[in-house]
Protein backbone atom coordinates (compact mmCIF):
# COMPACT_ATOMS: atom_id res chain seq x y z
CA UNK A 1 0.00 0.00 0.00
CA UNK A 2 1.41 3.64 -1.29
CA UNK A 3 0.30 6.21 1.33
CA UNK A 4 1.97 9.79 1.91
CA UNK A 5 3.44 11.58 4.68
CA UNK A 6 3.67 15.60 4.35
CA UNK A 7 6.58 16.83 6.55
CA UNK A 8 6.80 20.69 7.06
CA UNK A 9 6.39 23.37 6.18
CA UNK A 10 6.45 23.82 10.27
CA UNK A 11 8.23 20.27 11.65
CA UNK A 12 10.13 19.27 14.37
CA UNK A 13 12.64 17.26 11.48
CA UNK A 14 13.09 20.62 9.55
CA UNK A 15 15.25 23.37 10.19
CA UNK A 16 13.62 25.87 8.62
CA UNK A 17 9.70 26.01 7.39
CA UNK A 18 9.59 24.39 3.48
CA UNK A 19 7.81 21.17 2.90
CA UNK A 20 8.48 17.57 2.00
CA UNK A 21 5.78 15.63 0.95
CA UNK A 22 6.85 11.95 0.91
CA UNK A 23 5.23 8.83 -0.97
CA UNK A 24 6.13 5.73 1.12
CA UNK A 25 5.50 2.05 0.54
CA UNK A 26 5.38 0.40 4.57
CA UNK A 27 9.01 2.11 5.79
CA UNK A 28 10.44 2.61 2.35
CA UNK A 29 10.21 5.93 0.45
CA UNK A 30 9.50 5.74 -3.23
CA UNK A 31 9.51 9.47 -4.01
CA UNK A 32 9.40 12.63 -2.76
CA UNK A 33 7.95 16.48 -3.43
CA UNK A 34 9.71 19.63 -2.06
CA UNK A 35 7.93 22.88 -1.74
CA UNK A 36 9.97 26.02 -0.81
CA UNK A 37 8.56 29.71 -0.47
CA UNK A 38 7.43 29.75 2.79
CA UNK A 39 9.89 33.06 3.81
CA UNK A 40 9.70 34.97 0.76
CA UNK A 41 11.35 38.53 1.91
CA UNK A 42 11.86 40.48 -0.72
CA UNK A 43 15.23 41.14 -0.33
CA UNK A 44 16.49 41.56 -4.09
CA UNK A 45 13.31 44.59 -4.22
CA UNK A 46 14.66 46.19 -1.16
CA UNK A 47 18.30 46.40 -2.97
CA UNK A 48 17.04 48.41 -5.64
CA UNK A 49 15.38 50.54 -3.39
CA UNK A 50 18.47 51.53 -1.35
CA UNK A 51 21.57 53.10 -1.63
CA UNK A 52 24.38 51.19 -2.19
CA UNK A 53 25.61 51.62 1.50
CA UNK A 54 22.32 50.07 2.42
CA UNK A 55 22.34 47.51 0.08
CA UNK A 56 25.53 46.14 1.65
CA UNK A 57 23.83 46.01 4.91
CA UNK A 58 21.16 44.38 3.59
CA UNK A 59 22.69 41.80 1.96
CA UNK A 60 24.29 40.83 4.94
CA UNK A 61 21.21 39.68 5.88
CA UNK A 62 20.33 37.01 3.42
CA UNK A 63 22.09 34.78 5.45
CA UNK A 64 22.87 34.53 9.01
CA UNK A 65 25.41 32.21 9.01
CA UNK A 66 26.81 33.41 5.55
CA UNK A 67 26.23 37.02 6.08
CA UNK A 68 30.34 37.96 4.94
CA UNK A 69 29.94 35.60 2.27
CA UNK A 70 26.96 37.75 0.76
CA UNK A 71 28.11 41.78 1.35
CA UNK A 72 31.43 40.58 0.12
CA UNK A 73 30.48 39.18 -3.19
CA UNK A 74 27.64 41.82 -3.67
CA UNK A 75 31.27 44.75 -3.02
CA UNK A 76 32.94 42.16 -5.80
CA UNK A 77 30.77 42.86 -8.23
CA UNK A 78 30.24 46.30 -7.60
CA UNK A 79 34.39 46.48 -7.85
CA UNK A 80 33.78 44.46 -11.13
CA UNK A 81 31.77 46.62 -12.38
CA UNK A 82 33.85 49.78 -11.84
CA UNK A 83 37.34 48.38 -12.42
CA UNK A 84 38.94 48.76 -8.69
CA UNK A 85 41.24 46.92 -7.64
CA UNK A 86 41.02 46.36 -3.98
CA UNK A 87 44.42 46.92 -1.89
CA UNK A 88 46.34 43.52 -1.20
CA UNK A 89 45.75 43.75 2.46
CA UNK A 90 42.39 43.96 2.55
CA UNK A 91 42.07 40.78 0.31
CA UNK A 92 43.81 39.52 2.80
CA UNK A 93 41.58 40.03 5.30
CA UNK A 94 38.61 39.38 3.14
CA UNK A 95 40.01 35.63 2.88
CA UNK A 96 40.41 35.38 6.59
CA UNK A 97 36.67 36.42 7.20
CA UNK A 98 35.69 34.15 4.55
CA UNK A 99 37.26 31.32 6.04
CA UNK A 100 36.39 31.62 9.71
CA UNK A 101 33.01 32.29 8.28
CA UNK A 102 33.59 28.02 6.31
CA UNK A 103 34.93 27.18 9.97
CA UNK A 104 31.81 28.31 11.71
CA UNK A 105 28.99 27.25 9.07
CA UNK A 106 30.42 23.35 8.68
CA UNK A 107 31.27 23.29 12.54
CA UNK A 108 27.41 24.29 13.08
CA UNK A 109 26.42 22.08 10.57
CA UNK A 110 28.08 19.54 12.02
CA UNK A 111 26.57 20.18 15.46
CA UNK A 112 23.45 19.91 14.03
CA UNK A 113 23.99 16.63 11.86
CA UNK A 114 25.21 14.86 15.70
CA UNK A 115 21.71 16.23 17.22
CA UNK A 116 19.93 14.44 14.12
CA UNK A 117 22.00 11.24 14.69
CA UNK A 118 21.25 11.22 18.22
CA UNK A 119 24.95 11.84 19.66
CA UNK A 120 23.99 14.86 21.68
CA UNK A 121 27.57 14.82 23.92
CA UNK A 122 29.29 15.50 20.60
CA UNK A 123 26.48 18.20 19.42
CA UNK A 124 27.94 20.08 23.00
CA UNK A 125 31.40 19.61 21.27
CA UNK A 126 30.70 21.10 18.13
CA UNK A 127 29.01 23.83 19.94
CA UNK A 128 32.15 24.53 22.21
CA UNK A 129 34.32 24.90 19.05
CA UNK A 130 31.64 27.39 17.59
CA UNK A 131 31.80 29.17 20.12
CA UNK A 132 35.66 29.96 19.94
CA UNK A 133 35.55 30.73 15.94
CA UNK A 134 32.77 33.48 17.01
CA UNK A 135 34.92 34.68 19.77
CA UNK A 136 37.43 35.36 16.87
CA UNK A 137 34.74 37.00 14.51
CA UNK A 138 33.81 39.41 17.33
CA UNK A 139 37.38 40.42 17.87
CA UNK A 140 37.96 40.77 14.03
CA UNK A 141 34.94 42.98 13.57
CA UNK A 142 33.21 43.56 16.95
CA UNK A 143 29.98 41.45 16.45
CA UNK A 144 29.44 37.56 16.27
CA UNK A 145 27.14 37.82 13.49
CA UNK A 146 26.78 40.18 10.88
CA UNK A 147 30.37 41.33 10.71
CA UNK A 148 30.27 44.78 8.90
CA UNK A 149 33.64 43.98 7.18
CA UNK A 150 32.83 44.62 3.74
CA UNK A 151 32.60 47.84 1.87
CA UNK A 152 33.15 48.81 -1.84
CA UNK A 153 36.94 49.23 -2.57
CA UNK A 154 38.11 47.15 0.96
CA UNK A 155 37.19 46.58 4.16
CA UNK A 156 36.27 48.60 6.86
CA UNK A 157 38.34 47.22 9.37
CA UNK A 158 41.93 46.27 9.65
CA UNK A 159 43.25 43.46 11.07
CA UNK A 160 45.20 44.06 14.21
CA UNK A 161 44.70 40.99 16.16
CA UNK A 162 47.04 38.77 13.89
CA UNK A 163 48.46 36.88 17.10
CA UNK A 164 45.36 36.40 18.48
CA UNK A 165 43.65 34.83 15.34
CA UNK A 166 46.47 32.66 14.81
CA UNK A 167 46.80 30.98 18.24
CA UNK A 168 42.54 30.77 18.55
CA UNK A 169 42.44 28.73 14.66
CA UNK A 170 45.54 26.56 16.26
CA UNK A 171 43.28 25.86 19.29
CA UNK A 172 40.87 25.33 16.85
CA UNK A 173 42.38 22.54 14.72
CA UNK A 174 43.57 21.23 17.79
CA UNK A 175 40.16 20.48 18.65
CA UNK A 176 39.40 19.32 15.19
CA UNK A 177 41.85 16.75 15.53
CA UNK A 178 41.36 15.55 18.79
CA UNK A 179 37.57 15.24 19.25
CA UNK A 180 35.22 16.39 16.21
CA UNK A 181 36.96 14.58 13.29
CA UNK A 182 38.49 11.29 14.96
CA UNK A 183 34.62 10.80 16.15
CA UNK A 184 32.62 11.89 12.79
CA UNK A 185 35.00 9.91 10.77
CA UNK A 186 36.19 6.99 12.70
CA UNK A 187 33.17 5.87 15.35
CA UNK A 188 31.49 3.12 14.05
CA UNK A 189 27.79 3.66 15.63
CA UNK A 190 27.98 7.22 13.45
CA UNK A 191 29.52 5.17 10.41
CA UNK A 192 26.19 2.96 10.72
CA UNK A 193 23.85 5.53 10.97
CA UNK A 194 25.36 7.38 8.34
CA UNK A 195 27.02 5.10 5.58
CA UNK A 196 25.23 4.31 2.83
CA UNK A 197 22.22 6.38 3.18
CA UNK A 198 21.20 9.05 1.09
CA UNK A 199 23.29 8.32 -1.89
CA UNK A 200 23.43 10.97 -4.41
CA UNK A 201 25.58 9.61 -7.40
CA UNK A 202 27.97 11.71 -9.58
CA UNK A 203 25.62 11.61 -12.42
CA UNK A 204 22.77 12.64 -10.02
CA UNK A 205 24.95 15.46 -8.91
CA UNK A 206 25.86 16.72 -12.07
CA UNK A 207 22.28 16.41 -13.68
CA UNK A 208 20.74 18.15 -10.60
CA UNK A 209 23.33 20.54 -10.84
CA UNK A 210 24.92 20.04 -6.94
CA UNK A 211 27.44 22.99 -5.89
CA UNK A 212 30.05 22.66 -2.67
CA UNK A 213 30.32 19.74 -0.28
CA UNK A 214 26.86 18.37 -1.47
CA UNK A 215 28.73 17.78 -5.14
CA UNK A 216 32.18 17.23 -3.79
CA UNK A 217 30.99 14.27 -1.70
CA UNK A 218 29.66 12.61 -4.75
CA UNK A 219 32.79 13.36 -6.94
CA UNK A 220 32.17 16.56 -8.48
CA UNK A 221 35.89 17.78 -8.13
CA UNK A 222 34.91 21.70 -8.39
CA UNK A 223 35.71 24.30 -6.09
CA UNK A 224 35.33 27.84 -7.42
CA UNK A 225 38.63 29.15 -4.84
CA UNK A 226 40.97 26.95 -6.81
CA UNK A 227 39.02 26.79 -10.60
CA UNK A 228 37.85 30.65 -10.55
CA UNK A 229 40.48 32.20 -8.18
CA UNK A 230 39.05 35.33 -6.55
CA UNK A 231 40.44 37.62 -4.18
CA UNK A 232 43.91 35.82 -3.29
CA UNK A 233 42.91 32.21 -2.91
CA UNK A 234 45.40 32.18 -6.28
CA UNK A 235 48.27 32.49 -4.46
CA UNK A 236 47.33 29.86 -1.68
CA UNK A 237 47.58 26.30 -1.18
CA UNK A 238 44.97 24.01 -0.02
CA UNK A 239 43.63 20.44 -0.66
CA UNK A 240 39.74 19.92 -2.36
CA UNK A 241 38.17 17.08 -0.72
CA UNK A 242 36.53 14.92 -2.89
CA UNK A 243 34.18 11.98 -1.93
CA UNK A 244 33.02 8.89 -3.98
CA UNK A 245 30.25 7.32 -2.88
CA UNK A 246 27.88 10.38 -2.63
CA UNK A 247 26.19 9.54 0.99
CA UNK A 248 25.68 10.99 4.46
CA UNK A 249 28.93 9.95 5.57
CA UNK A 250 30.48 11.32 2.48
CA UNK A 251 29.52 14.83 3.13
CA UNK A 252 30.28 14.23 6.61
CA UNK A 253 33.75 13.65 5.74
CA UNK A 254 34.28 16.15 3.14
CA UNK A 255 32.81 18.77 5.36
CA UNK A 256 35.29 17.58 8.49
CA UNK A 257 38.42 17.55 5.94
CA UNK A 258 37.29 21.39 4.38
CA UNK A 259 37.95 22.54 8.24
CA UNK A 260 41.40 22.02 8.41
CA UNK A 261 41.87 23.23 5.19
CA UNK A 262 40.02 26.42 6.11
CA UNK A 263 42.50 26.71 8.94
CA UNK A 264 45.44 26.36 6.54
CA UNK A 265 44.34 29.33 4.58
CA UNK A 266 43.14 31.29 7.67
CA UNK A 267 47.27 30.90 9.00
CA UNK A 268 48.29 31.44 5.45
CA UNK A 269 46.37 34.59 4.91
CA UNK A 270 47.43 36.38 7.62
CA UNK A 271 51.08 35.13 7.64
CA UNK A 272 51.36 36.54 4.10
CA UNK A 273 49.44 39.43 4.52
CA UNK A 274 50.79 43.06 3.22
CA UNK A 275 51.21 45.92 5.09
CA UNK A 276 48.94 48.96 3.55
CA UNK A 277 45.76 50.43 2.99
CA UNK A 278 42.46 48.74 3.84
CA UNK A 279 40.26 50.42 1.12
CA UNK A 280 40.20 52.92 -1.61
CA UNK A 281 38.41 55.59 0.31
CA UNK A 282 34.36 56.74 0.45
CA UNK A 283 32.58 55.42 -2.71
CA UNK A 284 29.14 55.48 -2.65
CA UNK A 285 28.64 54.33 -6.45
CA UNK A 286 30.15 53.07 -9.33
CA UNK A 287 30.06 53.40 -13.43
CA UNK A 288 27.07 52.23 -15.41
CA UNK A 289 27.70 48.96 -16.13
CA UNK A 290 26.69 44.96 -15.24
CA UNK A 291 28.51 42.43 -13.64
CA UNK A 292 28.39 38.61 -12.45
CA UNK A 293 30.27 37.12 -9.28
CA UNK A 294 30.74 33.77 -8.27
CA UNK A 295 32.42 32.77 -5.09
CA UNK A 296 32.56 29.72 -3.53
CA UNK A 297 30.22 29.59 0.14
CA UNK A 298 30.40 27.47 2.86
CA UNK A 299 27.36 25.87 1.35
CA UNK A 300 28.70 25.99 -2.80
CA UNK A 301 28.08 28.71 -5.20
CA UNK A 302 27.00 31.58 -5.00
CA UNK A 303 25.76 33.95 -8.06
CA UNK A 304 25.28 37.52 -7.89
CA UNK A 305 23.88 40.01 -10.99
CA UNK A 306 24.48 43.14 -10.54
CA UNK A 307 23.46 46.08 -12.82
CA UNK A 308 24.35 49.69 -11.93
CA UNK A 309 23.10 53.20 -13.61
CA UNK A 310 25.94 55.34 -12.31
CA UNK A 311 23.75 56.38 -9.27
CA UNK A 312 24.28 55.47 -5.81
CA UNK A 313 20.93 53.17 -6.39
CA UNK A 314 21.84 49.71 -7.69
CA UNK A 315 19.81 49.46 -11.11
CA UNK A 316 19.02 45.16 -10.61
CA UNK A 317 20.46 42.56 -8.00
CA UNK A 318 20.11 39.17 -8.88
CA UNK A 319 20.67 36.47 -5.77
CA UNK A 320 21.11 32.82 -6.25
CA UNK A 321 22.43 30.89 -3.27
CA UNK A 322 23.49 27.22 -2.91
CA UNK A 323 21.05 25.97 -1.24
CA UNK A 324 18.51 26.86 -4.40
CA UNK A 325 20.69 24.18 -6.36
CA UNK A 326 21.48 21.23 -3.80
CA UNK A 327 17.13 21.18 -2.76
CA UNK A 328 16.46 19.12 -5.86
CA UNK A 329 19.17 16.51 -5.16
CA UNK A 330 17.25 15.46 -1.60
CA UNK A 331 14.49 14.00 -4.15
CA UNK A 332 17.22 11.06 -5.49
CA UNK A 333 18.24 10.92 -2.25
CA UNK A 334 15.40 10.30 -0.49
CA UNK A 335 14.37 7.71 -3.08
CA UNK A 336 14.58 4.34 -1.62
CA UNK A 337 15.64 5.44 1.76
CA UNK A 338 13.55 4.24 5.22
CA UNK A 339 11.18 6.74 6.11
CA UNK A 340 13.43 7.14 9.49
CA UNK A 341 16.16 8.46 7.64
CA UNK A 342 14.51 11.87 5.81
CA UNK A 343 15.28 14.58 8.83
CA UNK A 344 19.33 12.83 8.42
CA UNK A 345 19.22 13.51 4.45
CA UNK A 346 17.54 16.77 3.99
CA UNK A 347 19.64 17.70 6.99
CA UNK A 348 22.92 16.59 4.93
CA UNK A 349 22.63 19.00 2.15
CA UNK A 350 23.37 21.86 5.10
CA UNK A 351 20.11 23.92 4.04
CA UNK A 352 19.21 26.97 4.29
CA UNK A 353 16.02 27.72 2.69
CA UNK A 354 14.94 31.70 4.55
CA UNK A 355 18.30 32.66 2.21
CA UNK A 356 16.80 30.68 -0.83
CA UNK A 357 13.57 32.47 -0.12
CA UNK A 358 15.18 35.87 -0.72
Amino acid sequence: MTYRVPIGPYHLALEEPYKIEVACEGENVTGARLTVGYNFRGIEWLAEHKNITQSIALMERVCGICSNVHSMTFCLALERIGALEVPARAQHIRVVMAELERIHSHILWAGVAAELTGFHSLFMTCFHLRERVMDLLERISGNRVNYSMNRIGGVNRDLVCEGEVLAGIREIRAGLLETLIPIFTTDRTLAARCAGVGRLTREDALAYGAVGPVARASGVDQDLRRDAPYLVYGQLDFPVPVGANGDVFDRVVVRAQELLASCSLVEQAIERMPAGPIHQGDLYAVAPGEAVMRIEAPRGEVFYYVASDGTDLPARVKVRTPTFLNIPTVVPMLTGAALADVPLIQGSIDPCYSCTDR
